[in-house]
């Protein structure tokens, strides 16, 4: 004979929402902490490329210097647990994009190659890029084309080429916020939005 299951929830608690369990905790603990030393393995100009907030860049950084297996263990500890205030997913967005596995960082890359090169042969995209991207240094824009040109004719190596194309990409590819919503902080916002 099966037994009854008796459920001994008053009605009102099934509103609650308890948040996420002790054993989710864990598994996001530990997914941070492993996010962590991926971007402590990554080479020191791969790592330039992500916009991490100041304190866990330095304590990455400390992590890299250490030698001691325990003192490791324990700074990578402190890694994952800094880390817990950022978005798992934005991280590993950033970490392949400077690793150059994102698709849309390839997409962007291409898409920057394709805008300075047209721009290289006519004035024409210069103009066009510029309406698509109303916030560019249009002046910085132009300096970069026609030095760019210079170069190529001269046939010297394409220095204001690179930084066009830099420049471009940074319009290209937009950035990464690393940093975790907070839906308490969202809803605080919208109230004060209201109540002014």
């Amino acid at each position: 004979m099966k037994k009854a299951f008796y459920d001994t929830r008053a009605d009102e608690d099934e509103d609650i929402d308890f948040g996420p369990s002790k054993s989710q905790k864990k598994r996001d603990s530990d997914l941070m902490q492993k996010l962590g030393g991926e971007l402590a393995r990554l080479p020191a100009d791969q790592f330039a490329h992500i916009d991490l907030p100041e304190d866990i860049r330095q304590a990455i950084v400390d992590y890299q210097r250490m030698k001691s297996f325990g003192a490791m263990r324990r700074q990578m500890q402190l890694i994952g647990k800094l880390m817990r205030r950022l978005e798992a997913s934005a991280v590993r967005e950033a970490i392949d994009r400077a690793t150059g596995e994102s698709r849309a960082a390839v997409a962007a890359h291409h898409r920057a190659e394709k805008a300075r090169d047209a721009m290289l042969e006519a004035d024409a995209a210069v103009t066009a890029y510029v309406e698509k991207h109303a916030d560019i240094d249009v002046q910085r824009l132009r300096q970069l084309v026609r030095a760019a040109r210079k170069e190529r004719e001269a046939g010297k190596p394409p220095k204001s080429a690179r930084e066009l194309y830099r420049m471009i990409h940074s319009f290209e590819l937009t950035p990464i916020v690393l940093e975790a919503h907070d839906e308490d902080d969202e809803q605080e916002g919208e109230a004060s939005d209201q109540a002014s």
